[in-house]
């Protein structure tokens, strides 16, 4: 087995083993070797959000693609931890953008529906297992809807909880590893996709403030957590604050420690 291929095992065996996987998100070299570096840290995810405002783009795959597959490279470089990456919506050719993933040293990704007709959603998962098949590896796929995220504020929730469900049905039967629904964070909400999607199947973004503990997670059935843009925002929000105490006149925090 090469070792890209035992990357892709070892991830797929994370997601599909009855503890949950957390996963706090990575954005460069930097903080990929300072999560990589955690006790119990066992893989590693990039947000294309974080990616996409480091080097001042927008989210929504207005960062070019080459660009933003150069820096998950070298985050792939950079560990020996299985690194999977937010390939956003496929970039308009999802097989095509997951053979050049997997060709980066990547094992796996989540892939946006962006709430394109269930066809077209569908075929754009099967696109991706195919190309990760056909490079020979258990390519593994943390298929996105936004059934919940992109729906009106006040829209009535049990439909939106319903559609994600039917989407995610369908995406694990074209071979997609887990279901992420961002904008669930209600303990409610949650107990029911993991309801409708089976124990080991639901992945959620934790939101500050709002997203139940990860032992609380674990225990409901969920398959992975991940943090999206959340954890740059708290390595800036920690930037800001150590800024503002020093142009105030103070110092910076004493128990800043030497992690680049």
């Amino acid at each position: 087995m090469s070792d890209r291929a035992a990357r892709a095992r070892a991830l797929l065996d994370l997601h599909t083993a009855p503890e949950l996987l957390v996963l706090a998100n990575v954005w460069d070299v930097a903080s990929a070797r300072v999560v990589a570096g955690t006790e119990g840290v066992r893989a590693l995810a990039t947000a294309s959000h974080a990616i996409a405002a480091s080097f001042g783009y927008e989210d929504g795959e207005r960062i070019p693609l080459d660009l933003h597959l150069d820096m998950a490279g070298r985050i792939a470089a950079a560990t020996d931890l299985p690194v999977t990456m937010d390939m956003e919506a496929g970039y308009g050719d999802p097989g095509e953008t997951t053979r050049r993933v997997v060709a980066a040293g990547i094992v796996g990704g989540n892939l946006e529906d962006a709430m394109r007709p269930l066809d077209d959603a569908v075929a754009a998962v099967e696109a991706v297992v195919r190309a990760g098949r056909d490079a020979g590896i258990d390519f593994v796929l943390n298929a996105r809807t936004d059934a919940v995220l992109s729906a009106d504020a006040a829209a009535e929730r049990a439909p939106l909880l319903a559609e994600a469900v039917r989407r995610g049905r369908a995406f694990l039967e074209a071979g997609a590893t887990t279901v992420f629904v961002p904008g669930v964070v209600s303990q409610e909400e949650i107990a029911q996709l993991v309801d409708g999607l089976g124990p080991g199947r639901v992945s959620l973004m934790a939101v500050p403030r709002h997203t139940p503990p990860a032992r609380d997670l674990a225990a409901m059935g969920v398959a992975r957590l991940s943090t999206g843009p959340f954890t740059q925002r708290v390595a800036l929000t920690a930037l800001q604050d150590a800024t503002a105490e020093l142009v105030a006149g103070g110092v910076l925090p004493e128990d800043t420690r030497a992690l680049s």
